[in-house]
């Protein structure tokens, strides 16, 4: 995160930090509402680099191990609610601590 923050300035890192978010989220959505394992590796792939990026080191880990398992025969027990739930825990940290509806109050 730190790394990103010195490529893009500090000025603009949030609007950087906030499309990265959206796009993570356009994912999640997706991984919820319609999950195909047929484009797990795609997807967690996408989230893995993502969250390097944002410095969710955690949801980078289970994403990594998940793309692996996703490229073989064990990719339907991917477990997506672990995945999701790292994702919303990061989330919340990346606010501070606070979740979008604490944040929207």
């Amino acid at each position: 995160m730190n790394e990103l923050r010195d490529e893009v300035g500090a000025e603009d890192f949030f609007v950087v930090a906030e499309i990265f978010l959206e796009e993570v989220e356009e994912v999640m959505d997706r991984l919820r509402a319609n999950p195909d394992p047929s484009t797990y590796e795609t997807e967690l792939h996408f989230l893995k680099g993502s969250a390097l990026n944002l410095g969710f080191s955690a949801l980078a880990d289970q994403s990594g191990l998940d793309e692996k398992q996703a490229r073989g025969p064990e990719r339907d027990n991917i477990d997506l609610a672990k995945v999701i739930h790292i994702y919303e825990k990061s989330k919340i940290e990346f606010n501070g601590g606070h979740s979008k509806k604490e944040c929207a109050a």
